[in-house]
């Protein structure tokens, strides 16, 4: 059964994430660098121009690599850096193919406790453990996947009722507060880092 998302907000991209698990995992793992919008709109783009009626991982993994990066980087590109991001989504569809028979859902459908979903995403190619909270946040808070102890395996991401990722975004109000948190993040990050500088300069 489809779920209902707005990650890309838009129809056609938000509906395909909603009923494809590899679309997930492929807006995930493009959700750097670019307007997470982008990021989430990347795989419809990739499945219009591929064609068919769904993503299909083992489609993906035996594409000519060139012919992956042109189909990517074709105006407008699907990512900000299409040649390496084209990389990462074919090495992350092999990945599958080899340990999951190309079925992305197995990625978690077998999984026990959060601690076992969390260790699984953070070894598909191009998930480091943030990205791999993210999204076991977004599996459960929106995908109805949860484990036993997911929100601990989560960390802060799945403390409910936060506005910290892209799994707390049900649509533009909601966006909107994420969007404030990480500006906000970065603004800490950037006063802090300006205050060890000053307390080193005072020492030397």
């Amino acid at each position: 059964m489809a779920t209902e998302v707005h990650l890309a907000q838009q129809a056609e991209a938000d509906e395909l994430l909603g009923r494809s698990p590899l679309a997930a995992l492929i807006g995930m793992l493009l959700d750097q660098q670019v307007p997470l919008e982008k990021a989430f709109g990347g795989p419809r783009v990739i499945l219009d121009r591929m064609g068919g009626d769904d993503l299909d991982a083992h489609a993906i993994a035996v594409h000519d690599p060139e012919g992956f990066v042109a189909l990517c980087a074709r105006t407008p590109a699907v990512h900000r850096y299409p040649g390496s991001m084209a990389k990462r989504t074919q090495q992350l569809c092999q990945y599958l193919v080899a340990e999951y028979d190309g079925d992305a859902a197995a990625v978690w459908r077998g999984a026990s406790t959060g601690a076992e979903l969390l260790k699984r995403l953070e070894a598909l190619p191009g998930y480091g453990r943030q990205k791999a909270q993210i999204f076991l946040t977004l599996l459960g808070k929106q995908y109805g996947v949860r484990p036993e102890g997911w929100r601990t395996a989560a960390g802060a991401y799945g403390e409910e009722g936060s506005f910290r990722s892209v799994a707390d975004i049900t649509g533009p109000d909601s966006l909107a507060r994420v969007r404030a948190h990480k500006q906000e993040m970065k603004a800490a990050a950037k006063a802090e880092k300006a205050a060890k500088a000053a307390k080193a300069g005072m020492v030397s």
